[in-house]
C-alpha cells in the first residue's frame, strides 16, 4: 500500500483522536468550573504508526485492517484514584456521541505481567469530506501509578523485542503489585485528598474573582481603593488562613462596586 493510501485511511482516525481529546478535556474543565472534583486528571491520544499497524496485522493475520484492529485510534485517560476509572467508564456509557462495543477490565482481571488498566472499545462517528464514517477507537483508563508502570514495561518490551528476561519480568510484576498497593492506600484517604484539592480549587477561583473585582474598582476610577484591596489580598495570600478570608474580601469588594455604581447613577 502506498503512503498516500495510508494517509487517506488514517485521516478519520487522526480526526477522531483530536475530537475525543478535546471532548474529555472539556469534561474535566466542566467539573472544575463547577467547583467539583474531576475524575479526569489528564488526557492523551495518538494514531497508531503505519509500521505498528502492519506488524499487528501480521500478528493477527488480519485481512481487513480497519475491521480487525481496534486500536488504530487510541485515547488514554489518567486518573488519581481507581474509583475514578469506573466513574469515567459510567460517564462513557451514558454518552450518545459514542457507542461502546467492548470492555476489558484489566484491573479486576489483571494480566500475568502485572499490567492493569481499563480498556473501552468504542465506535465514533466522524464527518469527512466524503461523508460520515464510523471509526473504532480504544480508550485506556488508568491511574497515574498504573500508567507509570505501563510506560516502563512498554520501554522494556521495545528494548527486548517483546521478550523480557524472566528475572526482570518477576521484578516488574512485583513493581506492578507495589504500584497497585499505592493506589489502594491512596483510595483509603481519597476523601481527605479530594477535600483538600477542592479547598485549593475554591481558593484559586475566589482569588481570581477578587482580582477581577479589584480591576473593576480601578476601572471605575477608585485607584486608591483598588490598591488597598490588592494589599489586603497579598496579606491573605501570604498567610496560612483558609479560603474564608478571601471569600469575605470578595463580598466586600462586590458591595463596594455596587455602591460606586449607585453613586455614579445619582450624579
Amino acid at each position: 500500500m502506498q503512503y498516500e493510501d495510508w494517509k487517506a485511511i488514517l485521516a478519520p482516525y487522526n480526526n477522531a483522536v483530536e475530537e475525543l481529546k478535546v471532548k474529555f478535556k472539556n469534561i474535566r474543565k466542566e467539573f472544575l468550573e463547577r467547583g467539583d472534583y474531576s475524575p479526569i486528571e489528564f488526557v492523551t491520544g495518538r494514531t497508531k504508526k503505519i509500521a505498528s499497524i502492519v506488524a499487528k496485522a501480521k500478528k493477527l493475520n488480519a485481512t481487513d485492517i480497519e475491521a480487525e484492529i481496534e486500536d488504530i485510534a487510541g485515547i488514554r485517560i489518567m486518573c488519581q484514584f481507581v474509583e475514578d476509572i469506573y466513574t469515567i467508564v459510567d460517564l462513557i456509557r451514558s454518552r450518545n456521541d459514542m457507542t461502546i462495543i467492548n470492555e476489558k477490565d484489566y484491573i479486576k482481571n489483571y494480566k500475568e505481567s502485572g499490567y492493569r488498566s481499563y480498556h473501552v472499545i468504542i465506535k465514533y462517528p466522524i464527518n469527512t469530506v466524503d461523508g460520515s464514517k464510523e471509526v473504532t477507537c480504544e480508550i485506556q483508563i488508568r491511574t497515574l501509578a498504573m500508567n507509570f508502570w505501563a510506560t516502563i514495561e512498554h520501554s522494556l518490551k521495545y528494548k527486548y523485542e517483546h521478550y523480557i528476561p524472566d528475572t526482570l519480568a518477576v521484578r516488574l510484576r512485583r513493581a506492578a503489585d507495589a504500584a497497585f498497593l499505592l493506589d489502594q492506600e491512596m483510595g483509603e484517604i481519597r476523601e481527605d485528598i479530594m477535600n483538600a484539592q477542592s479547598m485549593y480549587r475554591m481558593r484559586e477561583l475566589a482569588v481570581k474573582d477578587v482580582l477581577d473585582r479589584i480591576q473593576e474598582v480601578r476601572e471605575l476610577g477608585y485607584t486608591n481603593n483598588a490598591i488597598q484591596y490588592q494589599r489586603r489580598l497579598d496579606m491573605i495570600q501570604n498567610s496560612i488562613e483558609d479560603v474564608k478570608e478571601v471569600l469575605e474580601l470578595k463580598d466586600e469588594i462586590g458591595l463596594k462596586i455596587e455602591e460606586i455604581k449607585n453613586h455614579k447613577m445619582k450624579e
